[in-house]
């Protein structure tokens, strides 16, 4: 069961009102592109209707939710048991990895050491 995507204003990542931050959040795109294809479509012809455009998305949107702790960073798709738990495998492996290499008996890792000193 997947959950519908919805619009908000991104106030936090705007420059202006957060419409542009806001779509891009949408769209799962960067900010930047939006705003110079909102200002090119308004220097190109569509001046009165991109700007009234802007300004009623900013008054009819909501602004995007906070929630403690960074809720906003941890995005709107939850993680299963099973994929968090394979994350931490591969983590816990890679530190294992890196554990063995750094109190192994390696020469050449002491001899730089020893130089270092």
């Amino acid at each position: 069961m997947t959950t519908r995507k919805k619009f908000h204003l991104d106030k936090r990542n705007g420059k202006a009102l957060g419409v542009c931050a806001g779509t891009a959040n949408y769209l799962n795109i960067d900010a930047t592109i939006v705003r110079i294809a909102i200002v090119l479509a308004t220097v190109l012809g569509a001046a009165p209707w991109s700007l009234i455009a802007y300004l009623v998305v900013a008054m009819v949107a909501k602004p995007q939710p906070t929630g403690g702790f960074g809720a906003e960073e941890i995005g709107s798709t939850r993680a299963s048991a099973h994929d968090l738990r394979m994350t931490m495998r591969d983590i816990d492996r890679r530190l294992a990895e890196v554990d063995s290499y750094v109190v192994s008996s390696n020469r050449r890792l002491s001899q730089e050491i020893d130089e270092l000193r």
